[in-house]
């Protein structure tokens, strides 16, 4: 067991000394946050050894990792079903969000939750999350250095959910999954491959606001994720 200590402890050292590399500029490895996630899970019990959301939100606990804890003035972990086939993913939490502590609560959540209502599905049964649990002040892009630092956690509540779809919601979210600069418009329209995980990425909720027409797009990526998803008959 002293051995097993001392590695998982050499395993943290190291995924420490690699994620302030990468905030420093340092490109000559793969620091992609998905890339980090494995390496902070080495040594760690799988899920089916027992990981589940409750140990990672009391893990993450009063989360000081990042800049983001000085601004925030509450954690939003993610809620739903710890059971779900699909979850959704957003970037961060905007001023409602972080006010009530849940996920896609303000306006573009209202829109989200009738999109789920669409696709025959309630937000009981789905799993609603984001790339960072802290609102970045003045709801700014969240920075690879502060999605880098929270990722893990999200990478774990994978883990744990083992859901069988990821619709990402924006261009943060499919970017950072999918470790790529391409913009959203190009991404979605299409599933992935993630870790073994069908994902979908589509437009933005918020963006949807700002425009309306691209809704038959996100209809269009809708219809396809209900083709494939596996409704109780």
């Amino acid at each position: 067991m002293a051995l097993r200590s001392q590695i998982i402890e050499s395993i943290d050292a190291l995924s420490q000394s690699l994620q302030r590399l990468s905030r420093s500029g340092l490109r000559g490895f793969d620091c992609h946050p998905d890339s980090l996630a494995k390496l902070s899970a080495w040594g760690v019990a799988p899920q089916k050894h027992g990981e589940t959301l409750t140990i990672i939100r009391a893990e993450l606990g009063d989360c000081q990792r990042c800049r983001l804890a000085q601004h925030r003035r509450n954690i939003v972990f993610g809620s739903g079903s710890p059971t779900a086939k699909l979850v959704f993913v957003g970037e961060g939490p905007g001023f409602d969000e972080d006010r009530q502590a849940e996920p896609f609560v303000g306006p573009a959540g209202q829109l989200l939750t009738k999109i789920i209502g669409a696709i025959n599905l309630t937000r009981s049964q789905v799993y609603i999350g984001n790339i960072v649990k802290c609102r970045p002040p003045n709801n700014r892009n969240p920075r690879p250095d502060e999605i880098q630092t929270c990722f893990p956690f999200l990478a774990r509540q994978f883990d744990a959910i083992q859901p069988d779809f990821i619709c990402a919601l924006g261009s943060i979210a499919a970017q950072t999954l999918l470790n790529t600069t391409e913009p959203i418009s190009k991404l979605r329209g299409r599933f992935y491959d993630y870790r073994g995980i069908k994902l979908l990425p589509t437009y933005h909720p918020a963006y949807l606001l700002r425009n309306a027409e691209k809704k038959r797009q996100v209809w269009e990526d809708m219809k396809m994720l209900m083709k494939e998803y596996p409704y109780e008959t």
